[in-house]
């Protein structure tokens, strides 16, 4: 859904997402009553919704700092640990077939994280890339070679987390109540995703944030070394969205894991 700064009666400034997409309402919707837990980081209120797209505050945005960071940090693993039923579980009420972006994205409850993430969550994108030549033969077969290694490079099994699932620093707003989650792809999944996408695309004062993270809920060892795993994903879906240089880093993402 493509988003328009407006003024409503009351003169108050509002994002109003349009899409002819019901599946992306009915997702984001869905998504951000999932992403509100007690103890949580705040997420952005719906205040409208209509059959093709949602009224949403504006939100006056502060710049990050090293207190809010640290709370940031706290707050979401609060919000990981919260839970979800299954890997790949859809929020109450929201689609199996819902996005991410401007891309689909499937949420199909599986109870093992490597088979599920492989099949559901890399292969799918890494295809589509591949079919639209935004990614070469050499990254392709990296990625491919990862993919068929996932039980070594996984790690130590981990519970289904609630997902943001879309957490480049883009979809987190520094406010004066704190980081403000928008824009969720909520799902179950594996909290080093969520983690991973911050690292990715810049989070500010990302060491604080970790640092809060760990104080709340410690990370399993050999998290730093599973950060590419994570963001074979987020390249993946850049790659078929945007083209560019993420297919060369999804795939040097998996040669640094097979060489790790």
């Amino acid at each position: 859904m493509s988003p328009g700064l407006e003024r409503i009666g009351d003169g108050r400034r509002v994002f109003v997402k349009r899409g002819s997409d019901l599946r992306a309402v009915r997702a984001e919707v869905a998504g951000l009553a999932w992403l509100a837990v007690p103890g949580g980081p705040p997420v952005v209120p719906v205040l409208e919704i209509h059959p093709e797209h949602l009224v949403l505050p504006y939100l006056d945005e502060v710049g990050a700092d090293a207190e809010a960071a640290h709370r940031f940090g706290r707050s979401l693993a609060y919000l990981h640990a919260a839970g979800a039923p299954a890997f790949g579980a859809p929020p109450p009420g929201g689609p199996a077939d819902a996005t991410i972006g401007n891309a689909p994205m499937i949420n199909v409850p599986a109870p093992e994280w490597p088979s599920w993430y492989v099949l559901d969550r890399v292969l799918p994108y890494l295809r589509s890339a591949r079919d639209r030549g935004t990614v070469d033969i050499a990254d392709v077969a990296a990625v491919e070679l990862a993919c068929a290694r996932i039980d070594e490079l996984a790690g130590p099994s981990q519970p289904p987390a609630r997902l943001h699932g879309d957490l480049w620093s883009g979809n987190v707003l520094w406010t004066a109540d704190g980081a403000t989650l928008i824009d969720p792809a909520a799902h179950g999944g594996h909290r080093e995703t969520d983690l991973a996408m911050l690292a990715l695309f810049g989070c500010p004062h990302l060491d604080t944030v970790l640092s809060g993270y760990t104080e709340v809920s410690p990370l399993a060892d050999g998290w730093r070394a599973r950060v590419p795993l994570h963001q074979l994903f987020p390249l993946l879906v850049h790659a078929v969205l945007f083209g560019g240089r993420y297919g060369r880093q999804a795939g040097d993402a998996a040669r640094a894991l097979l060489h790790s």
